[in-house]
């Protein structure tokens, strides 16, 4: 008895031995990234020793998510080998999912997923189930390993996920030349098509614009797959009616609307859609109502529409703004009033609404059609066609005259320019009380760093410096336990290099309070500083850097008391008089300032304010070198405004080119004091021997401390901002005018610079920096800074040669004119004219800049006539062009101002070098 149990005793330990064996060797091939062995490795482990292999997999995927990116090949590898060891190890299909679908495992996922479902062969339908739906709801997950997911649900048997990630991934799987094929063999294609109708956002493949009789065209598929029966025609109809009338962006609308259109709604489905069609009119993009509008034309065409209806429909469509849609409106009722002459007093107040249209052209065209048929209403109605007619143009005001007898307009006042009030400057808070506080301002800048203001940067940053002067424990403790999670934080001890290659901001500060930096890192940034870079904005990101690495390496010493360089006003200035306290402050502590901090509190300082003489005077006294610094830099009357060359066509770049940041160079004017008594980091401010091309080739920084840099130096700061504005004009970039507002508030005087910059930021291709542009056009005038002849004859040469669209410009110019700025916009306008009318061939989009001057002269009745005028204006034929340079020579003829004469300042020449 006692020898059988000894046997089976043993044989138990053997074979816990064998097992033990196993788990290591599957452990080894793990961490050898051998994710080929993984499934015969698993098969000879029982359930108790993948529980066992489960908790060291764990383990070894915490390590080595923290590996350095010097092992990534390693670490690639071995994600790879513990996504399938996980997958067969858990027992629970929830967390088998989460394991399966894990960010950190699931970015290797392609190579993998066949060793997945090998180790996953035997486990019970409905487990597989399970885990298959949890993928599905898993978006990146079920997208991109959508066939993974697939084959787990035919496997199982389960319903076919619906989730969006999978509806994704499905269209990328069966998008090919094949696609008709793919769709009608797949028995999933009629519960996933309606499902693409209720997305939010269209799957890429069904928004691309490809030919109708392209292989990979989804509606012409559907279509097909519709007439043969395989979908549901009445359903694919609601569902893109639906979708249509949710709205969205005109991509995600693209699909529906080609679909509907191949699907060609029947007379009965046109009928009873009325309300739909009219929601589209109204709302959609310009593509989805302009179709919706041709159907409701064609109810109307037949009699389907009730003039209650058509209305309804036609007040909002002439509410729209694309031109296009109201004159196929206005075409539409003239049609209607001429097959219904008795439908007048219900269409011609209805028809009064494009009275108020910004093209002139529309509104002739409304009153002509009202003037028709005015005979056909009573006078209430006359009277209400009458009021409607006062926000009519000038142009069309003998017109309206003669069919209504007087009309109050409100600009038979006598006109006033209005103009933004000046912004205030406003004054810097005193940094954090209490360390509590301070802590709340760190968060802010720290984890919110997009959003977090140059304002509120400074002011955490003095802050921070200056508590961790007087109580460092208490700010140490309290870091400690509001950035706990934050990605640098670690164990004590623990200095991997997270701040190698950048700043981040505020946060090398405070892992440096935390111990978690280098101190050889911290040397070597302040020694070696960035390498040089081929731009300036690299350039001024160096700068920001070099202020953070100098902070970390002081934090909490008495050689810091408090920085220099925290600025007093919003815009990054210092008022003289208090640098002068600070840096007698210093004197009495006998502490010598820190190169870098003192070096931009000298830029910073504002040397047209006030108190700048007398402060010059108080820090010469200082008897301290820093002290006469700030006095030879109040009194040098210098600026660091780089000279400008801007270079034409065939001159010294490729011919042909379009692009403004290829054409204009920067020269740095030599300073001593600068690259003398400066650090280095700021001493190309100094002046340089070479010229560097605008066009930049890095990654954005930390551009909302660029203006801090100089926000004494304006013209300065043009310069600097022309590459960004550049990428706004000639490529597809957005939010490039983001320093204009910067640029409008900052000190200094105004030159050629900040208004090429300006010019630039009016012709940008997207609409909210042209938005931005307008406002700092508006401030600058309300400060009395803008020069509006100098910046106009910057855009005709920049219009002139192809780089700003003249259809830019005119969107531009009338959202400045319709804030009641009619003046202001018309003497920018005014020195523009004549190259435009000069030009040789007709410049396209003149016409609707002639508009936008037209009205302006029109309200605030200016005289004189630019040259070339008359010329167009005299051109037969009666093209938008023509029209409104007739309308603007009436304007002007019966003006009594004069247009601006130069007033002897310089200007950029786009049509030679100008130093």
């Amino acid at each position: 008895m006692s020898d059988g149990l000894g046997r089976t005793a043993l044989k138990a330990r053997l074979t816990a031995a064998r097992d033990g064996r196993a788990v290591d060797k599957l452990l080894t091939a793990v961490r050898a990234g051998r994710v080929q062995d993984v499934p015969g490795l698993l098969k000879e482990l029982g359930p108790d020793d993948r529980k066992t292999a489960l908790a060291e997999l764990k383990a070894l995927r915490t390590e080595v998510r923290g590996w350095s990116w010097s092992r990534w090949n390693e670490q690639v590898a071995v994600q790879k080998a513990l996504r399938v060891a996980g997958a067969g190890c858990h027992s629970g299909a929830a967390a088998a999912a989460a394991w399966i679908g894990g960010r950190d495992l699931n970015s290797w996922a392609r190579g993998t997923s066949h060793f997945v479902l090998d180790v996953l062969a035997d486990r019970d339908p409905a487990w597989l189930g399970d885990v298959a739906q949890r993928l599905a709801e898993r978006p990146a997950v079920a997208e991109g390993e959508y066939r993974l997911v697939r084959e787990l649900v035919t496997r199982s048997g389960c319903a076919v996920p619906t989730t969006d990630g999978y509806v994704l991934g499905w269209t990328v799987a069966v998008t090919g030349r094949r696609l008709l094929e793919e769709l009608r063999a797949d028995p999933h294609t009629p519960l996933l098509v309606p499902r693409i109708l209720d997305m939010v956002e269209t799957p890429d493949r069904l928004t691309w614009s490809v030919d109708p009789e392209a292989p990979t065209h989804w509606p012409t598929a559907l279509t097909k797959l519709a007439a043969e029966g395989v979908l549901d025609r009445a359903s694919l109809v609601d569902g893109c009616v639906a979708r249509l009338l949710r709205g969205g962006r005109s991509r995600d609308l693209r699909f529906p609307l080609a679909l509907l259109q191949l699907l060609e709604p029947t007379p009965d489905e046109r009928r009873g859609r009325t309300a739909d069609w009219m929601g589209m009119a109204a709302d959609a993009p310009s593509p989805v109502a302009a179709y919706a509008q041709e159907i409701l034309a064609g109810l109307a065409g037949v009699g389907d529409l009730t003039t209650a209806e058509l209305a309804e429909m036609s007040g909002q469509v002439l509410f729209r703004t694309e031109k296009k849609l109201v004159r196929a409106q206005l075409t539409l009722l003239t049609k209607e009033l001429r097959k219904a002459p008795g439908a007048a007093a219900e269409l011609l107040p209805v028809v009064a609404e494009a009275f108020g249209n910004e093209d002139t052209g529309i509104q002739e065209r409304a009153l002509k059609l009202v003037g028709r048929y005015l005979p056909e209403v009573d006078e209430l109605v006359r009277e209400e066609l009458a009021c409607a007619a006062a926000v009519l143009s000038a142009a069309h005001r003998e017109l309206a005259t003669e069919l209504f007898g007087p009309t109050g307009h409100a600009d038979d006042l006598p006109y006033e320019e209005t103009l933004p009030p000046v912004p205030e400057p406003r004054r810097v808070a005193a940094p954090a009380a209490t360390v509590a506080e301070l802590v709340e301002d760190l968060v802010t800048v720290s984890r919110g760093r997009a959003d977090a203001t140059p304002e509120e940067f400074e002011r955490a940053l003095d802050g921070l410096v200056r508590h961790a002067h007087r109580n460092r424990e208490e700010l140490t403790a309290a870091v400690a336990g509001a950035f706990a999670d934050a990605w640098w934080a670690g164990e004590e001890g623990d200095l991997r290099d997270h701040f190698a290659h950048a700043t981040h901001g505020v946060d090398v500060v405070l892992a440096t309070l935390m111990g978690r930096v280098r101190p050889s890192r911290i040397h070597d940034a302040r020694v070696r500083g960035r390498s040089p870079s081929s731009c300036v904005h690299g350039a001024l990101d160096a700068v920001v850097d070099a202020r953070l690495w100098e902070v970390a390496a002081l934090i909490g010493t008495d050689r810091l008391p408090f920085l220099l360089a925290a600025p007093t006003w919003h815009t990054g200035a210092i008022e003289p008089s208090v640098l002068l306290d600070r840096l007698r402050a210093y004197r009495d502590a006998g502490i010598e300032p820190a190169p870098t901090d003192l070096a931009q509190a000298l830029l910073r300082v504002r040397k047209g304010d006030p108190s700048a003489t007398a402060a010059a005077v108080g820090a010469s006294a200082l008897g301290t070198r820093a002290g006469q610094r700030l006095a030879d830099w109040l009194t040098a009357d210098v600026s660091l405004s780089p000279g400008l060359r801007f270079l034409t066509r065939g001159l010294g770049v490729k011919e042909g080119t379009g692009s403004p940041a290829d054409r204009f160079v920067l020269r740095i004017r030599e300073r001593r004091a600068v690259r003398e008594e400066f650090p280095p980091v700021f001493r190309w401010l100094g002046g340089t021997e070479t010229e560097a091309h605008g066009r930049c080739h890095h990654w954005i920084g930390e551009r909302r401390n660029w203006p801090g840099v100089v926000p004494d130096d304006r013209e300065t700061l043009a310069a600097w901002l022309l590459p960004v504005l550049a990428g706004g004009v000639d490529r597809d970039e957005r939010g490039t005018s983001w320093g204009m507002a910067a640029l409008a508030e900052a000190d200094g005087p105004v030159g050629a610079a900040t208004h090429l910059a300006l010019a630039l930021a009016l012709g940008s291709r997207h609409t909210e920096d042209r938005l931005n542009a307008v406002d700092t056009l508006l401030v600058l005038a309300a400060r009395g800074d803008l020069d509006p002849l100098r910046l106009g004859e910057t855009l005709a040469g920049l219009v002139g040669e192809g780089t700003v669209r003249t259809s830019r410009l005119a969107d531009a110019a009338r959202t400045a004119a319709a804030t009641g700025a009619y003046g202001t916009t018309w003497s920018v306008l005014a020195p523009l004219l004549p190259t435009l009318l000069a030009a040789e061939k007709p410049v396209r989009g003149l016409g609707e800049l002639l508009a936008v001057a037209a009205d302006c002269v029109e309200r605030c009745g200016a005289g004189g006539e630019p040259a070339g005028l008359a010329a167009v204006a005299d051109r037969r034929g009666s093209s938008h062009l023509v029209a409104q340079a007739g309308r603007l020579r009436k304007a002007l003829r019966a003006g009594s101002s004069n247009i601006p004469q130069r007033a002897g300042q310089e200007t950029i020449q786009v049509a030679e070098n100008v130093q």
